[in-house]
């Protein structure tokens, strides 16, 4: 549970009785790789934090699966748009290696967030982090080469290499496996 706590004690400097109300809600669940932890078009009541493993988001576009998100240790697993409309997710969450995640209840979340204001600034804190990182992320899709996006998944996610599927790692940055190789061999 380290580098969960780590995580969500950076994200706003909770004090300790509110980290222990969290910590007694948090179950802790191991799961295998290739486990489909969220189905689109389904609704989930539960976020996790990766203690961990790697999860990564998809869609499908006709039959092709398009990667735009990865989880890694420490990092938290939902879907935003099941979570605030309460209407079915788009993404399908799998995870890419033997996980042990902890998982938390959508409702014991809001009730935390009713009853201590400082996990509400906490989730307010959650939500700003979320939204900048979902407008980065825009961005170098919009005006980074697939090169400089790559470098940057390299730089924030040293290992991902050894971690991921390539063909996963291409469909994240927009380009196929044939471009992937050919960024790659250019960094070397």
């Amino acid at each position: 549970m380290e580098k969960v706590l780590k995580t969500i004690k950076e994200i706003y400097p909770l004090p300790e009785n509110s980290v222990d109300k969290l910590i007694s809600l948090l179950i802790r669940k191991e799961f295998k790789k290739g486990h489909l932890l969220f189905k689109s078009e389904s609704i989930e009541n539960s976020i996790y934090f990766i203690e961990k493993g790697i999860a990564r988001a998809f869609l499908f576009k006709g039959e092709k699966e398009v990667t735009f998100w990865f989880g890694f240790e420490g990092e938290m697993i939902m879907s935003y748009y099941n979570y605030i409309s309460n209407k079915p997710g788009y993404e399908n969450i799998e995870l890419l290696e033997d996980s042990v995640l902890y998982k938390l209840n959508h409702h014991d979340l809001q009730n935390l967030f009713k009853t201590d204001i400082e996990f509400a600034n906490w989730g307010r804190k959650l939500a700003e982090i979320e939204l900048v990182r979902t407008e980065e992320f825009f961005i170098s899709q919009q005006f980074q080469t697939a090169l400089e996006r790559y470098r940057s998944l390299l730089q924030s996610h040293p290992h991902i290499i050894q971690r991921v599927q390539l063909g996963h790692i291409a469909s994240y940055l927009g380009v196929t496996q044939v471009t992937l190789s050919r960024i790659r061999a250019e960094i070397k």
